[in-house]
């Protein structure tokens, strides 16, 4: 049986070790360890616990038996192996240990057993769900594991929605961000251009602007330095309107004869 449901849930869309594990350990209220054969995983942190540990002995009896009263017996006693059962798993409340929907399952690997029970005592499935146990045979077990595959394909999608949900409102937030960075920039630019633009009218382009009165300084007081202003700066400064000053010297600042008239 344990074989066999290994086999279903590899066959399945399930992974080992994330939406199900086998040979589970839980302790109950009195610290003993119980050990069911698979604790299948939901999404929102469920379990589910399958349980296979059902004697197929009698059914075997059943099968192999030459007479009717044989089968009529075996048959009788492998319904009572399946309540007993029943009663044993359900009295072990694995639903209370675990985060857990209100059953478990306990799985009978042979699907013709299943029937046979099921057939030859109409009330055992209903007597089982009344004690919180489903009875399953291969071919619900594979529908039960179809429907936990899907159950996680759609909580996967979820999470990637949440998860594209949660960027686009962070990149929305960083657009947001850096436009106002951005903005603060092309502030600080106008301020700085302006800064500049008045720097610069004070140095070239204002009235009584630097270099037109240090040009008037330079031959005033007729100060001796070979470096000297580009001609395309004097013009900006408009350093030839001086009045009464040569607009252009030669020889590095040397005295010009008559320069040091008044202006």
């Amino acid at each position: 049986g344990e074989m066999l449901l290994e086999t279903i849930l590899d066959s399945s869309a399930l992974i080992k070790g994330i939406h199900y594990e086998t040979q589970y350990n839980i302790k109950d209220a009195e610290g003993h360890n119980l050990r069911p054969d698979v604790v299948l995983h939901l999404p929102e942190k469920k379990d589910i616990v399958i349980d296979s540990k059902v004697s197929l002995t009698a059914f075997v009896g059943y099968t192999s038996a030459e007479t009717e009263e044989e089968r009529r017996r075996y048959l009788a006693a492998h319904t009572a192996s399946v309540r007993q059962h029943v009663n044993e798993l359900g009295r072990k409340e694995y639903q209370r240990l675990l985060n857990s929907p209100d059953f478990v399952i306990m799985f009978i690997p042979n699907e013709p057993a299943f029937l046979a029970a099921l057939q030859n005592d109409a009330a055992i499935w209903s007597d089982a769900y009344d004690k919180k146990v489903i009875i399953s045979s291969p071919t619900n077990l594979f529908a039960l594991l179809k429907l936990v595959a899907d159950l996680w394909k759609y909580n996967d999608q979820d999470k990637n929605t949440r998860d594209i949900a949660a960027c686009g409102l962070k990149l929305y937030e960083q657009l947001v961000a850096f436009t106002g960075s951005l903005e603060g920039v092309g502030t600080a630019l106008d301020k700085a251009r302006d800064a500049y633009d008045d720097a610069y009218k004070r140095l070239c382009t204002g009235n009584d602007n630097i270099i037109r009165v240090g040009e008037r300084l330079r031959r005033t007081a007729r100060l001796q330095t070979k470096k000297q202003h580009s001609a395309r700066t004097l013009e900006t400064a408009g350093e030839d309107d001086l009045p009464g000053i040569p607009a252009a010297e030669t020889g590095g600042g040397n005295p010009v004869p008559g320069a040091g008239g008044e202006e």
